[in-house]
């Protein structure tokens, strides 16, 4: 289960996925760019030798340049490309990644979890330990208080227990109803 049945949090999902992937394959095209510009740069340079161009460089560059040989310049302009690439990159994806996983784990779980009336019964427990706000709010009786919830919890009554379970799925993304696969 990737994607959340909710239409609302599936579009934004996916939205994500497609701006991370939007945002990787925009560096790499620009690091490739920048390389093929860098190495075409770097063979005329070391075609016309040092003497006509070195003196118009910064110092850093100088001192940076003097320390690899001319032939090696491709392998540093690959690394620099490679190095912006990964600094843009690897933060986005070390961002959203992790938190599309742990919405994976967790609906999956739920998922399975609501197939059984046990499982249904510790999503009804994962419902009433949300902030007390929340609880009262998210499951659909009538009068729901915290405190009902938790007392039909307690009794196992089973709309009780059905409203607080589908509030969990729900809260997820997922149907409330009955698990489908």
């Amino acid at each position: 289960m990737w994607y959340a049945q909710n239409p609302g949090r599936a579009a934004r999902q996916l939205a994500g996925d497609l701006a991370l992937l939007a945002w990787v394959t925009t560096w790499a095209f620009g690091a490739a760019v920048l390389h093929q510009l860098a190495d075409g740069i770097a063979a005329r340079l070391a075609q016309a030798g040092p003497a006509s161009w070195w003196r118009l460089l910064p110092r850093p560059a100088r001192d940076v340049l003097s320390l690899v040989d001319p032939a090696r310049w491709p392998l540093l302009v690959t690394s620099a490309g490679l190095a912006v690439f990964l600094l843009v990159s690897v933060p986005a994806i070390g961002w959203w990644v992790p938190r599309r996983m742990r919405w994976h784990r967790r609906a999956s779980a739920a998922h399975a979890l609501a197939a059984t009336e046990d499982g249904r019964e510790l999503l009804a427990l994962r419902a009433l330990m949300r902030p007390l706000d929340d609880v009262g709010r998210t499951a659909t009786l009538t009068g729901a208080t915290p405190g009902r919830l938790a007392e039909g919890w307690r009794d196992a009554d089973p709309a009780t227990l059905e409203a607080l379970a589908g509030a969990e799925l729900r809260r997820l993304g997922l149907e409330g109803g009955a698990a489908q696969d």
